[in-house]
């Protein structure tokens, strides 16, 4: 049952010491090769340190590897986890700062809206690189835990190039049930439920407790002060939409248009500190990370002890593979029917059975139809948005920020195509597909007091229309 397990971005500090922590802790996984790679050499060194003091001082048979060397890290690999960052903090600063001053105020900024799509356009090449590298050197079968962010458009970005087994990681759905959990009073292991949507927009179809619903609970509970202020625009779409979904107010303030497109907004539904809906809360957050570690080794004094195993996937995953022990899951997959009323090929988030045989997506049919039309204003940006990223093709970038919700609530399309250009110009170096490449400007077109506008001629069998708009226009007057 030994297994090579290759981690690339694992100089990801919190999460891949999360990551490696639950692996270590899977006895199945006795034995197994741990082997990190990533671009930077002293976040690199760091964590191999740490990782070999996990395996010490908790008497952990195996082993940990580490390379610079991506490909070396994937040779004759049976998983390939992915938290990769491409351009890390000095892009996300560009994701968040450039959109700010076109008045696009983002809280995350890295699933959706201009960060999202521009996050996506640096992240979809170099998966298509790890799968391409799988493909011709990791084991028969392997399969790709794919952490990066955006989720949707990177994994639909997947689906399109590659034929290598992936899934798409979030924790969402159980951070989620946690919450509902509280909220319903009971515990959240006797909860049953179904949730179908895409990424951080997926929704508890079904929520039941020793055969009862537990909708009404959670209705009657929103409808309380002191848990709506917890939740507030979750609260709000939950009360509107009907169904409870699995995504916090940050994050969901940025993926429709109603909760931070204009000041009263964004005070009313929006006025909670960091990630409960303050602008720039997850890049904030992210650079005062990176300020504190570039001080010292953020490891160098963290225990090393490995207790219980997180939330996360991905140990789940690869026990249930190692071992034919079956998994549930909810993951990230190409749709090929799972959800019927939502394009075949875009990236939904569906439940998921991992077996020795592989990963199993589960299909949910179709989702109410509120659900699906919310889903399908956050699926047309990814669409384009990958698109743009594997075609190197700069209009679809414009197209995919106008489509996205918060910013078509704020901003002309002449606004969102100077916003994208100056994204672009300041993202370049993460962005070799563009290269000679510039978003095409459009001049704004003056037009004198005194135009009049042209007198098209029409065609007599259309005249009726404008004799018809002319009767209109005179029983106005």
């Amino acid at each position: 049952m030994v297994k090579k397990i290759a981690m690339i971005g694992a100089g990801s500090v919190v999460f891949c010491k999360t990551l490696l922590s639950d692996l270590m802790a899977t006895e199945a996984l006795a034995g197994s090769e741990y082997a990190l790679m990533d671009r930077a050499e002293p976040r690199l060194r760091r964590m191999e340190t740490f990782a070999k003091r996990m395996l010490a001082e908790n008497d952990v048979d195996g082993t940990v590897t580490a390379t610079l060397d991506r490909r070396e890290a994937i040779a004759d690999a049976d998983f390939v986890v992915v938290m990769i960052q491409v351009g890390g903090v000095d892009a996300f600063g560009h994701d968040y700062e450039i959109p700010l001053t076109y008045g696009v105020d983002q809280c995350i900024g890295d699933s959706m809206g201009p960060g999202g799509v521009f996050r996506g356009l640096r992240t979809a090449l170099v998966l298509k690189g790890i799968a391409d590298d799988m493909a011709e050197l990791a084991r028969p079968g392997a399969i790709m835990l794919q952490y990066a962010n955006p989720m949707a458009a990177n994994c639909l970005a997947l689906g399109m190039v590659t034929d290598v087994s992936f899934v798409g990681l979030c924790h969402g759905v159980q951070t989620t049930l946690d919450l509902i959990a509280g909220y319903c009073e009971v515990p959240k292991d006797e909860i049953v439920y179904t949730c179908g949507g895409i990424n951080h927009m997926n929704w508890f179809l079904t929520l039941t407790h020793n055969g009862c619903d537990l909708y009404p609970k959670l209705r009657e509970v929103f409808e309380k002060p002191e848990y709506y202020k917890n939740e507030k625009v979750r609260g709000e779409v939950f009360r509107h939409f009907g169904y409870f979904m699995t995504e916090s107010t940050g994050h969901l303030s940025e993926y429709l248009p109603w909760f931070r497109s204009s000041p009263d907004a964004l005070k009313l539904y929006c006025d909670e500190p960091a990630f409960g809906g303050e602008s720039g809360a997850y890049y904030k957050y992210s650079k005062a990370l990176a300020a504190k570690y570039a001080q010292h080794d953020p490891l160098e004094f963290d225990s090393a002890k490995i207790e219980s195993r997180s939330v996360e996937y991905c140990s789940y995953i690869v026990e249930a593979v190692t071992t034919g022990r079956p998994f549930r899951l909810v993951g990230n997959v190409p749709n090929r029917g799972y959800i019927s009323n939502l394009p075949d090929g875009c990236c939904v988030e569906v439940p998921t059975f991992a077996d020795a045989t592989g990963l199993h997506p589960v299909t949910i049919g179709a989702l109410p139809s509120q659900c699906a039309a919310a889903c399908m204003t956050n699926v047309n940006v990814q669409i384009l948005a990958a698109e743009a990223a594997l075609e190197a093709d700069t209009e679809k970038i414009v197209h995919a920020v106008a489509l996205d919700p918060l910013t078509g609530a704020v901003c002309t399309l002449k606004q969102i195509r100077d916003m994208c250009s100056d994204m672009l110009e300041a993202e370049r170096e993460w962005l070799p597909q563009f290269e000679g490449k510039s978003i095409r400007a459009t001049p704004t077109i003056s037009i004198p007091k005194d135009c009049k506008p042209v007198d098209v001629p029409l065609d007599p069998a259309l005249a009726i229309n404008k004799r018809f708009g002319t009767l209109i226009q005179q029983k106005t007057d």
